[in-house]
């Protein structure tokens, strides 16, 4: 269907309320109230003679929202909340038509003020060479080394070795080993920088020791079956974001996947015919297949029929249930999805992060006798080491063998 370019053109009006209707993701008496803010914003944009494609961004919209409560005498927050979440929801279906818009909100680039981090900042990618990832986590770290010498009136110049140790020590009451490990790394790259820059004499970097830990120390934190499946069952797939909730643990619980394969799943790695799964190692680049079991398929089927939108913009396999409908953004709203699902069944959540599912998969394939080289090739180990970690959580099982016992 070719549209005009008039956004506001009763074809282009309707079109976004069949995607509406379509996607079932907003109840029909939204609907008015999303209509009725569309109308307050174009009537908006024609008396301040504003282009309302231009206007039509997070920016536009909270201008337009200030507008509003001051023109009605109102509170602005209530006008905020409520036209950000219709004229987002508008702009979203706008999109998925073909309209060009602006992106709804700007590109976030790590802003520093501090003229230290900043110099930091330009070192690490000029002279280390290191990547924008790399370079946020260190300037991240160095942030809250810069807060703590804040809190004891000491500036970065006169930075000494007990700051150093005292701040490591708090780092480890806060954070994981392997957390503390790389503000070690963190804070000795800094040292160079501040030899460098000559804002110290000496080189502290040599003096600072990461905490010493052992490499897979304690076993995995893993699920019983029976708690896992009782996690499982208990999933309302009567609602939309039940049904994707369902099929997503389902998919990390049957075959051990991890957070990132599962976020970058698309709706052209399910093979309906041939029965097969298409995942990539978001580490490694590796490409490999699984069987697309019968009730894995009966879980996704139900969720692509009646749980996800109908138009998107991206061909992720799992995304939002909220306008404008994106791909899962990281590990951590995996891992909000698995607690809210993980509380009502009395699971405690302290220690359940996403790859406590894999571990429970790997647990549950040594106890069912597969060998540790099929289990590592599910899970994508090039490290027979990698496997042995998980095949430690069975500890029930290796009770049970028989060993020779010599005459």
């Amino acid at each position: 269907m070719k549209l005009s370019t008039n956004i506001q053109c009763p074809a282009a009006i309707k079109s976004v309320l069949q995607i509406w209707k379509k996607n079932h993701c907003i109840k029909q008496s939204s609907v008015k109230i999303y209509l009725y803010w569309v109308q307050r914003f174009l009537t908006y944009c024609d008396n301040k003679d504003l282009d309302p494609i231009e206007q039509l961004t997070l920016a536009g919209v909270n201008c337009f929202a200030r507008w509003y409560s001051h023109s009605r005498g109102i509170a602005i927050q209530p006008a905020v909340y409520s036209s950000r979440s219709a004229l987002g929801s508008w702009a979203n279906a706008l999109q998925i038509l073909g309209f060009s818009l602006a992106p709804w909100k700007p590109i976030r680039m790590q802003k520093l003020r501090s003229t230290i981090l900043k110099e930091f900042s330009e070192y690490l990618r000029v002279h280390r060479g290191n990547p924008e990832s790399t370079i946020h986590k260190k300037v991240t770290h160095i942030k809250g080394l810069i807060a703590f010498l804040r809190s004891r009136q000491r500036r970065v110049e006169r930075l000494r070795l007990q700051d150093i140790d005292d701040y490591i020590i708090l780092c480890s009451k806060r954070f994981a080993p392997t957390t503390v490990a790389d503000c070690c790394s963190s804070l000795r790259r800094f040292c160079h920088f501040l030899l460098f820059s000559q804002r110290l004499s000496v080189d502290l970097a040599t003096s600072i020791a990461s905490p010493k830990w052992v490499k897979h120390e304690t076993p995995h934190r893993a699920l019983p079956w029976s708690a896992l499946r009782s996690l499982l069952e208990n999933i309302d797939r009567q609602t939309r974001c039940g049904r994707r909730d369902y099929a997503l643990l389902l998919l990390m619980s049957t075959y051990g996947l991890g957070a990132g394969e599962i976020i970058h799943l698309t709706l052209d790695d399910i093979h309906w015919q041939s029965a097969i799964i298409h995942v990539v190692r978001p580490k490694t680049g590796v490409a490999f297949q699984l069987p697309l079991l019968p009730v894995v398929a009966k879980a996704l089927e139900n969720y692509l029929r009646h749980g996800r939108p109908k138009h998107t913009l991206t061909r992720h396999l799992f995304v939002t249930m909220k306008a404008p409908y994106k791909p899962l953004a990281c590990a951590v709203t995996i891992r909000h999805i698995l607690h809210k699902h993980a509380k009502p069944v009395g699971l405690d959540t302290a220690h359940l992060g996403t790859h406590t599912l894999r571990f429970t998969h790997a647990r549950q394939q040594m106890e069912l006798g597969a060998s540790p080289k099929v289990i590592g090739d599910i899970l994508g180990h090039r490290d027979p080491d990698s496997t042995s970690a998980y095949l430690r959580v069975s500890i029930e099982r290796l009770r049970d063998l028989a060993l020779p016992v010599p005459s």
